[in-house]
């Protein structure tokens, strides 16, 4: 089968979209599948233009301009190059990765289904705020019967775009591959002196890094000094505005802010954790809560997002309602030992069903049920 993935964001642009297209691209790609990636990301030697790299088996075609900040839009010539791959490709099966602002994801739905493509759609955001206002919209547009199989990535995240498009939608999860970041057998459950808790994101406002560090300022003077821990793994433009909130809080001693890690870093990062952290309330998915999950580790997360896809309430984590429930959580984990020791017991031991093999079935499901829609 001949896929064409569309996304506005790619590597060596860093985050969820890019590394879980990347990640699907390229085990399709291992699986004997024709592989193929549009992308208005520039190349790390700022290729563009039309330029092919080939990477693991996977043609990445740089359709991106240059633009300032080196944005991965391409509002001139991007749905030109878009169609004229496509036309020359002729794919089976054209997957669009969306977020809430996507113009090049959208110009690829666009051409793909006026070339009468199989298009599937997959959003990887959540659409809160979109809904009430979008479903008044959406009738008057071409999106409302865009031939094409909707889907997103987390059942809360389908939720929100059923709402938009009152139509059926499937879920496409994330997928990672569980026997990398599972625990050593020997690793121990609970480990010695303070709780280390962890957080990998993109430094980002939506994100809410800054509140994170306010979360483990306010759990840190509930606790005896030295309880605690936090490693922030991430970079990004909340950077400064994190550093500043870690000094005025006086938690030099307490945060350590690693930056941008490769994945074996950040797993070794996970052997000598506890706790990991997930501050954003608009999280569609949650693929680092996920390998931290997978790590052993016991996840603290918003309620309603998608890193309840695969943490349990209570048994493997706590799913809390808002900043200071997760703060009560911090604190009581730091003092219940034998209650974080049982959190991480079950998460070493149960382990979410995201695999790889998972993730594939999933995804050529929807390119059969594209197919379907293209030929009516």
């Amino acid at each position: 089968m001949r896929v064409v993935h569309v996304s506005d964001c790619f590597a060596p642009r860093t985050g969820g979209i890019e590394t879980q297209v990347g990640d699907l691209a390229r085990h399709q790609a291992r699986a004997g599948h024709d592989v193929h990636v549009l992308t208005a990301t520039l190349g790390e030697g700022g290729e563009r233009g039309g330029v092919v790299d080939v990477e693991d088996g996977v043609h990445v075609h740089r359709l991106g301009a240059r633009l300032p900040f080196d944005l991965p839009v391409n509002p001139l010539t991007g749905a030109r190059l878009t169609r004229a791959v496509l036309r020359d490709l002729r794919p089976d099966a054209v997957h669009v990765h969306a977020g809430v602002v996507s113009p090049f994801a959208f110009d690829g739905v666009r051409v793909a289904t006026a070339l009468g493509l199989p298009t599937a759609i997959t959003w990887h955001c959540m659409l809160d705020g979109l809904a009430d206002i979008g479903r008044h919209v959406v009738p008057r547009t071409r999106w409302r019967d865009v031939p094409a199989a909707l889907s997103a990535v987390s059942g809360a995240a389908a939720e929100r775009v059923r709402a938009l498009f009152d139509a059926r939608v499937d879920v496409v999860p994330n997928g990672i591959d569980l026997e990398a970041w599972a625990p050593a057998p020997d690793a121990p459950v609970v480990h010695d002196g303070p709780v280390h808790l962890v957080a990998t994101m993109r430094l980002a406002p939506r994100k809410r890094a800054v509140p994170l560090v306010d979360v483990v300022a306010a759990a840190a003077r509930r606790l005896p000094p030295g309880a605690l821990r936090l490693t922030l793994v991430g970079d990004g433009p909340a950077r400064d505005a994190v550093r500043a909130r870690v000094a005025a809080a006086g938690l030099q001693d307490v945060v350590d802010l690693r930056g941008r890690l490769p994945r074996a870093q950040v797993r070794e990062t996970y052997a000598d954790a506890d706790v990991f952290l997930a501050p954003a309330r608009l999280e569609a998915f949650g693929i680092a809560a996920l390998e931290a999950r997978t790590a052993g580790l016991a996840v603290l997360a918003h309620a309603g997002t998608g890193v309840g896809e695969f943490v349990t309430d209570g048994l493997d984590g706590f799913l809390v309602a808002d900043d200071a429930e997760m703060v009560e959580a911090v604190v009581l984990l730091a003092r219940d030992r034998e209650l974080l020791a049982a959190m991480r017991t079950r998460a070493c031991t149960t382990r979410p069903p995201f695999d790889w093999e998972h993730v594939l079935a999933a995804a050529d499901a929807q390119y059969a049920r594209a197919a379907g829609l293209a030929a009516r």
